[in-house]
Parts: C-alpha cells; sequence; structure tokens
C-alpha cells in the first residue's frame, strides 16, 4: 500500500499559496502515493478542488480528515498548535517551518515525534537546486517588487520622447543582488529604467552587470572576501558598513524607486537606509523593503503597510511571493515533489530516507522524537501556547494601505 500524502489549507495571516499543484499530484499518485487535499486549499492560488480531483486527488472536508492518517504532511507555512494534535506519531512534516525565527515549535515536533523538514534549510549545492524554495520564491518577489513600486510611483519607467516632449527614464536602484535583486533589476530593466545595485558579495559584480545595471560599491580587500561557501552575503564589518552607507547615501539621494533585499539567515535583515537617507530621496520617490518581515533594511518601514515619510512611499507587503499565489504555488510544489522523489522509492513506493544525505541533514530538524539538526539542539523543550488560527483579515483602503 502506497504513502498517504496530505495537503491542508493554508490558515496563517496573508498566506494564499498551496503546498500542491494538480502537476504534483498527477505525479505522486503515479508514484503509488494517495494524495488528500483539504478542500478550498487552492481557492486562494486560483486552483479548485476539481482540478486536483481531476488528477486524482480525493478531497477532505476538514483539516481533522486531512492530517489524521497521513504519512507526510506537505504545508507551506507551520502548522498551529492545534492542527498538530492532528498529526499521527512517525508522520513527515514538510514545509517553510521558519526555524530560526520559532525555534520553540522544533521542540513541540519532538515532543510530538514528528519528522520535520524544514526546506528553507535546503542547502545550495548543485544536487539541491530543484528543491530551492528560497530561490524559486524570491524570484517571484523580486519582480512584484518592481511592478509593487510601479504602482506607487507616479511617473513612468521609460524614457518616452512625444510631440508634447520627453519623458526621462526612471532610477532604480536594487539593494542585494541575490535572486530577488537579480530579477528585480531584470524585470526593471524590462520596464525601461536606468538600473543600478549594490551588494557585498564580490561575485554579484558581474552578475549585476551582465544584466544591464551598474554595480556600486566600496571594493576594498574585505568586499573581496564577503561571501560565505553557502553563496550568503557575510555580516561586514562595522568600518566596511560605514564606508559603504556613505557611498549608498550618495546614490539614493538621486534615485527615484529603491528596492532592498538583503537578508542574512538566522539574524535580523541588516539596516541598509536609514531615516535622514529616506527624507534626501526626490519628491515622489518610492522604496520597497522586501527585507521587512525579518526587522526590514529601512529603518523607517512598516510590515503589513504603505507608509509615507515625508514625499517618499515605503512599501513593507508581507509575505510578497503570495501576491502571485498562483505561481508560487505551483513552484512550490514542484521543489517539494522533487525532494519526495529523493525520499520516495519509486519500486516500492514507500519512504526510503538516507539519513546521511547532505540535502536530508541539511533540513531534518527532528528524527525519532528528537531534534537532530546541530543548529537547532539548544531550542526549548517546553513551547509556548499558540493562538488558535483564524482567517486573515480582509483588505482595507485606508491612508496607511494594508500590505497582503
Amino acid at each position: 500500500m502506497g504513502l498517504n500524502i496530505s495537503v491542508p489549507k493554508e490558515t496563517a495571516e496573508s498566506e494564499r499559496r498551496v503546498a500542491a499543484s494538480p502537476e504534483t499530484v498527477k505525479k505522486l499518485v503515479a508514484m503509488g502515493c494517495t494524495v488528500t487535499i483539504e478542500t478550498g486549499a487552492g481557492d486562494a492560488a486560483s486552483i479548485p478542488d476539481s482540478a486536483f480531483k481531476d488528477e486524482g486527488a480525493k478531497i477532505a472536508k476538514t483539516a481533522e480528515d486531512t492530517y489524521k492518517n497521513a504519512d507526510i504532511i506537505l504545508k507551506v507555512q507551520r502548522p498551529s498548535a492545534k492542527k498538530m494534535d492532528y498529526i499521527k506519531s512517525k508522520a513527515l512534516l514538510i514545509g517553510l517551518l521558519n526555524p530560526h525565527g520559532d525555534s520553540d515549535t522544533i521542540a513541540a515536533y519532538a515532543k510530538a515525534n514528528i519528522n520535520a523538514f524544514s526546506m528553507e534549510l535546503v542547502p545550495r549545492i548543485t544536487r539541491a537546486q530543484s528543491m530551492d524554495v528560497l530561490s524559486s520564491q524570491s524570484n517571484l518577489a523580486g519582480y512584484k517588487a518592481v511592478l509593487d513600486a510601479a504602482e506607487e510611483f507616479t511617473r513612468a519607467f521609460p524614457m518616452m520622447m512625444t510631440a508634447a516632449g520627453t519623458i526621462p527614464p526612471a532610477k532604480v536602484f536594487i539593494m542585494g543582488a541575490g535572486v530577488a535583486g537579480l530579477q528585480a533589476i531584470a524585470t526593471a530593466k524590462r520596464l525601461g529604467a536606468v538600473v543600478s545595485a549594490t551588494d557585498v558579495r564580490p561575485a554579484a559584480k558581474e552578475q549585476v552587470e551582465s544584466l544591464g545595471a551598474s554595480f556600486v560599491a566600496v571594493e576594498d580587500e574585505e568586499f573581496k572576501e564577503a561571501e560565505t561557501s553557502g553563496g550568503y552575503a557575510k555580516e561586514m564589518s562595522k568600518a566596511y558598513q560605514k564606508k559603504q552607507a556613505a557611498l549608498v547615501e550618495e546614490h539614493i539621494a538621486k534615485q527615484d524607486i529603491v528596492i532592498t533585499t538583503a537578508l542574512i539567515p538566522g539574524r535580523d535583515a541588516p539596516k541598509l537606509i536609514t531615516e535622514a537617507m529616506v527624507k534626501s530621496m526626490k519628491p515622489g520617490s518610492v522604496i520597497v523593503d522586501l527585507a521587512v518581515e525579518s526587522g526590514g533594511n529601512c529603518a523607517s518601514s512598516k510590515a503589513g503597510k504603505v507608509v509615507e515619510l515625508g514625499d517618499t512611499k515605503i512599501i513593507g507587503h508581507k509575505n510578497v511571493p503570495s501576491r502571485l499565489a498562483t505561481d508560487a504555488s505551483k513552484l512550490y510544489a514542484k521543489n517539494v515533489l522533487n525532494l519526495l522523489t529523493l525520499i520516495i522509492d519509486q519500486e516500492s513506493g514507500k519512504l526510503n530516507i538516507d539519513w546521511d544525505d547532505d540535502i536530508i541533514k541539511g533540513i531534518a530538524l527532528t528524527k525519532d522524537g528528537k531534534i537532530i539538526h546541530p543548529n537547532f539542539k539548544e531550542a526549548k523543550k517546553v513551547p509556548p501556547k499558540k493562538p488558535a488560527d483564524k482567517p486573515a483579515p480582509a483588505p482595507k483602503k485606508t491612508a496607511e494601505k494594508k500590505g497582503s
């Protein structure tokens, strides 16, 4: 008998994605798995129950029915404490479990004897590229950030030569040239903007320039060593930060739109834009802070809101990939499917996890009632009580716009 794989409906605020797509359901069924989808799980991503059912999925009426017999639970965000009570012992939970931001819950997985895999910990190695959720979701976030900026910007992006006069192109500055930043560069260029970008990683310079943007950075000796073996940016010294801040401050004053994407795994987002920098920008300028949920790169941004400081708008939408829920769900589901292909035996249809595999060692938080990930073994033993799930409130249009 094949594995029972369940996909519950996401209930976190601002979450519209779903952890499966009709395409991945079809492939899992072909592997001999029984796939159960909670009714309405794909509605916010424009994927109706019928689309899943047509590919062989069963539709469960309640969350409890979805969870209770599952060998594997596929989630976008971690389940609430109430939903965890539905998960049977030794089940495998796969999702964006936010281990850095919610380490207490890791202890709850161990206590409940749930084997938990956290998708944001997928190592950046060649074998794991097809499972790299952070990259697939950041790619969409970078694209959407430019569109969000364009919505609030009161001018056009490209140069336009008309009988009534010439409109100059918008100047867009991208801070952080990772996956999100590079996609933002490409999108802004396609819209006709003059684009510049900065990053502390030396490898980023060539990538930025290959997309047609100019590179802005203090290129000293520290800059040349500013990248981890995993491809992430290192936290720079105070001296370097001061020099870089002076260069950026001068550059920002000339920009129309700034998009910030800088994140450090397990740490608060670095502050890159001060209130003084915001005030130095031209009237009508726009800042999009993609790191707002990790503390923000802009000192004046607020999670879930569009705020104004002087004549500059600062956009701090939450969960930006979820604003493109259909595509984000399809990419996330494919990332998860690629992981499942690694751990499900193709002949027997049973779980066959190689716990010594580098990918599994990177994402496995708990196994057989114990916390096994070396970075989280000190997680607290008594997790706090989690609030009950609440439906996300409908966005309202006010003077301070709510993000989604």
